[in-house]
């Protein structure tokens, strides 16, 4: 079934036409200049990749030369767990991580409990949120890194990232943080939020699709680590040309417009939130799903209390939102983010989130609750 308006932004979202634009003279992994040799084409291509690599770091408040390209978030991620595991296995073998944590996370952690790794898995309140305290105490002589997310996936929830890395630090940790829904939606500064390593991921703001980006800080981090991510991410061992230089190009230019619109998006989007959860809110026995108050602004998760999963995803499927399960479809297993947060499986496969983007308007606002209306509480 084609989706004729696309309210899934953390999941997906459509490329910005001025990024495909900027793409398409290096569509071609062999994208000639004319009149240039072997080397001219490599010195252009540098020259891009080195431009990208300064627009993402712009976004977020890091150095240029701390940004390393991947092929993904999930590469990112699995760089970071493995390379720190393996570079402090001298110091201990205990991480820390967080029960919401994205999927490609704790994945990773599984990964590396095969490996002899002690993984601590914090809690989190009802809205989403871990505890400092519980945090603190976790913390052991061999805990060599903490990973918690930015912003939670699916309820948009935003850690107290500054007061979490004043911990990590005072016990001698490293911080890693996922950083995928909140870069290019929230202005935030790596260093500021003392953050040691973070990845983001094109597709997330209007980029294109199969490109990332780690940041690896070099004030807290020890430079090897960076030697050794950077070495098993190959960026340095691929011939330029080789390199994917057109989703690096459309990588750099969703950085810088994320960056200059970014206040825009936020009173844009924001507005369709309001007005979504306004409306949403009259019907009885609906509630959001995470603190109200920490989150970003383009996520509301609802939990649509008493009715049933098939008879939402029936009626919002075609919208493109996401359900409270393991997939966008009717799974087996509830959320695990809101199963962690102390909902029953019933009212974590009656939860859908939205999550809403530049490109969204207030006129699919009301068909989206109108649609609700009409074939849900009607």
């Amino acid at each position: 079934m084609k989706l004729h308006i696309h309210l899934d932004f953390n999941s997906t979202t459509p490329v910005d036409l001025r990024v495909l634009e900027a793409m398409l003279p290096y569509s071609n992994p062999q994208f000639e200049i004319e009149g240039s040799s072997t080397h001219l084409l490599e010195s252009k291509s540098l020259e891009v990749v080195e431009k990208a690599r300064h627009q993402v770091a712009s976004l977020i408040g890091s150095r240029d030369e701390e940004i390393i390209f991947t092929s993904s978030a999930t590469e990112a991620i699995n760089l970071v767990m493995n390379s720190v595991y393996e570079r402090y296995a001298y110091r201990g073998n205990h991480i820390i991580t967080v029960k919401t944590e994205h999927k490609a996370v704790l994945e990773a952690c599984n990964n590396l409990i095969r490996k002899g790794a002690e993984i601590s898995y914090l809690n989190v309140n009802a809205e989403g949120l871990i505890d400092l305290n519980e945090l603190q105490n976790l913390f052991t002589e061999k805990t060599i890194l903490t990973a918690v997310m930015f912003a939670n996936n699916e309820t948009g929830v935003l850690q107290p990232l500054k007061k979490i890395s004043e911990i990590v630090h005072a016990n001698n940790s490293i911080l890693f943080s996922d950083a995928t829904q909140a870069a290019g939606k929230i202005d935030f500064d790596v260093a500021e939020f003392g953050i040691d390593l973070l990845c983001v991921t094109g597709h997330k703001f209007c980029g294109p699709k199969g490109i990332g980006a780690l940041y690896v800080g070099r004030k807290n981090t020890d430079v090897v680590l960076r030697e050794h991510i950077n070495i098993a991410s190959k960026e340095t061992n691929f011939r330029l040309h080789t390199l994917k230089i057109s989703e690096i190009v459309g990588l750099g230019l969703a950085c810088q417009l994320a960056q200059k619109e970014m206040w825009d998006n936020n009173s844009h989007i924001s507005a369709l939130r309001a007005n979504l959860e306004h409306q949403l809110l009259d019907f009885s026995g609906l509630r959001i799903n995470g603190s109200t108050k920490n989150r970003l602004y383009n996520t509301s998760n609802i939990c649509f209390h008493g009715k049933k999963s098939v008879e939402l995803f029936n009626v919002l499927r075609k919208f493109g939102v996401s359900f409270g399960s393991s997939s966008n479809s009717l799974a087996v297993q509830p959320s695990h983010v809101l199963k962690s947060m102390g909902m029953s499986d019933e009212d974590a496969f009656s939860s859908v989130r939205f999550s809403l983007g530049k490109f969204n308007t207030q006129e699919q606002i009301l068909e989206v609750i109108n649609s609700i209306r009409q074939n849900i509480y009607a």
